[in-house]
């Protein structure tokens, strides 16, 4: 295999697609070992009316898990999945909140019609497999379009990226769930111990996507105070345009967001895991359920035997893009 970066095909069906009706597939495939930079997925399809999905195509992923040879790498799951929202979708939301790029659907005027979907998701993962042949499972979960597709259906190709110029290892680790109230109250959420890294960042969803019922929280390790969600927002660089999505209608470009509503990316600046919970404080106005899914950085330790060598390197670092953005106000 080549020392520079080389992108392989590894899966395509036509099978794990979304229709008109909720879904879940679960599948594995083999693949090469070497420097697993990323996992690259790609699905088109053509719905019925462009209608049948009123905004980006991360909106109605529902949940994404891979495993990479029995270790689970990537565990989102979603409280919020619909066709019927003309927002930024939850699932592209995080992906973008660890670096711009990484959940994109291709604008409709670069399509065949406005009833096409072409949407890429770019999954970090930053681990050396073992040379020879590694196993990759996955399931995935889509909310239901509003129409089934068009007979032509759909396809789904998933790709890896080999980097061995990558300079951490990505895990998205499972999420804590809690039953809030409209008062003042304590979240403890698990941190897993058997992975080793810092805290990148969290996910915090909650099950309403169209209101932030959440005003302030305070994450113990960072603020002796409560700070509210537009502080938070601020940040974490979400209010200087910092998120974008495909909205139907606007067919050439992406169109910018400053926030994707009741859902908080808050980075934590490389946080040591040597506590087992992190402790925060959240005031709400009403009651609902909410997660917190974290996202653990830790660096590369060895590379894969090298090859053919390209003269250009390309590094790869979740954890200082997700301070990119906010490294002005720190």
């Amino acid at each position: 295999m080549s020392n520079g970066v080389r992108y392989t095909l590894v899966e395509t069906n036509t099978v794990d697609v979304p229709t008109n009706a909720a879904a879940s597939f679960n599948r594995g495939y083999n693949l090469p070992g070497g420097a697993i930079d990323e996992v690259i997925i790609k699905l088109s399809f053509r719905m019925t009316a462009a209608a049948d999905l009123d905004a980006d195509t991360s909106n109605i992923i529902d949940s994404l898990r891979l495993v990479l040879n029995g270790e689970t790498i990537f565990d989102y799951q979603g409280l919020v999945a619909s066709a019927g929202v003309a927002t930024p979708g939850t699932f592209g939301y995080f992906l973008n909140s660890l670096g711009m790029g990484r959940s994109m659907d291709i604008p409709a005027g670069n399509l065949a019609s406005t009833a096409h979907r072409e949407y890429y998701i770019r999954v970090p993962v930053g681990r050396n497999a073992p040379q020879g042949i590694s196993r990759l499972e996955y399931s995935l979960s889509y909310a239901a379009l509003a129409q089934a597709l068009h007979g032509d259906g759909g396809q789904i190709q998933w790709w890896v990226r080999y980097n061995p110029s990558m300079q951490n290892t990505t895990t998205v680790g499972n999420s804590t769930s809690f039953t809030y109230t409209a008062t003042t109250q304590q979240v403890v959420t698990r941190l897993p111990q058997n992975v080793p890294g810092t805290l990148a960042g969290i996910l915090i969803q909650t099950d309403n996507g169209t209101a932030d019922e959440i005003d302030e929280i305070r994450l113990v390790s960072q603020s002796d105070f409560a700070m509210d969600v537009d502080m938070w927002r601020l940040l974490a660089g979400d209010t200087a345009n910092g998120l974008m999505a495909y909205i139907p209608g606007t067919n050439t470009s992406q169109t910018y967001f400053t926030e994707c509503m009741g859902q908080y990316f808050i980075p934590t600046f490389n946080l040591s895991l040597s506590q087992d919970d992190l402790r925060m404080q959240v005031t709400a106005n009403a009651g609902g359920t909410l997660s917190v899914t974290p996202v653990i950085t830790s660096p590369i330790v060895g590379k894969p035997a090298p090859a053919q060598v390209q003269t250009q390197a390309v590094p790869t670092n979740v954890s200082a893009a997700v301070l990119d953005d906010s490294a002005a106000q720190v």
